[in-house]
C-alpha cells in the first residue's frame, strides 16, 4: 500500500541503495541508517506498510514519510511518521506527504491513526494539526516524554 503521488512527490519502498540518502535524515534513536532501513524493510512484509522514500518527480530525494506499527502503553497503534532533509524543511513537502500517508491509510481501512512527537518538535506538531490529528496525552517513550497526535479516520 503505497500512498499516492502528490503534484510534487512521489513515494517508493525503501532499499539498502538509499541508505546514503537516509544517512542525511535526523531519525533519531539508536538504529542508524542501515537497521532503519532493514527495519522498514520487515514493516513491508510483516504490515504491509512502512516508512517509503519520497522523492520529487524529477527523483529528488526529500525525506521519508509512511506508516509504522507502534506500542503506546502497552497498546499497538498505527502511527504516521516523516523526516524531511534539513535543507528542505518548511517548504510544505512533510505536510504533502503526510496528507498523502493519512488518505493511504483511511483508504486501507486503517480506522485510528497516531502521530507521537517529541513536545519540543514544534514543526512536526504543526503537521500533524495540519493532517487533522489532534493532541491528546503525554507518555514516555523511547527515552523522554512524547505527544501523541491522534484521529478516526473511519466515521
Amino acid at each position: 500500500m503505497l500512498p499516492l503521488p502528490t503534484s510534487r512527490l512521489r513515494f517508493r519502498e525503501m532499499t539498502e541503495a538509499d541508505l546514503s540518502d537516509i544517512a542525511t535524515l535526523d531519525i533519531g534513536g539508536s538504529r542508524g541508517p542501515e537497521r532503519w532501513i532493514a527495519w522498514n524493510r520487515r514493516n513491508y512484509d510483516q504490515h504491509g506498510f512502512g516508512l517509503w522514500v519520497v522523492e520529487t518527480h524529477a527523483g529528488r530525494f526529500v525525506g521519508d514519510c509512511g506508516l509504522t506499527m507502534q506500542e503506546v502503553e502497552g497498546e499497538w497503534f498505527v502511527e504516521a511518521g516523516w523526516h524531511v532533509r534539513h535543507d528542505l524543511r518548511r517548504q510544505g513537502y512533510a505536510t504533502e506527504a503526510a496528507l498523502a500517508v493519512r488518505e493511504a491509510a483511511r483508504a486501507a481501512g486503517i480506522e485510528h491513526l497516531i502521530a507521537i512527537i517529541r513536545p519540543d518538535n514544534l514543526p512536526s506538531q504543526r503537521v500533524a494539526t495540519k493532517i487533522g490529528l489532534v493532541r491528546g496525552r503525554e507518555v514516555h517513550k523511547l527515552g523522554g516524554p512524547a505527544l501523541v497526535f491522534g484521529a478516526d479516520l473511519q466515521a
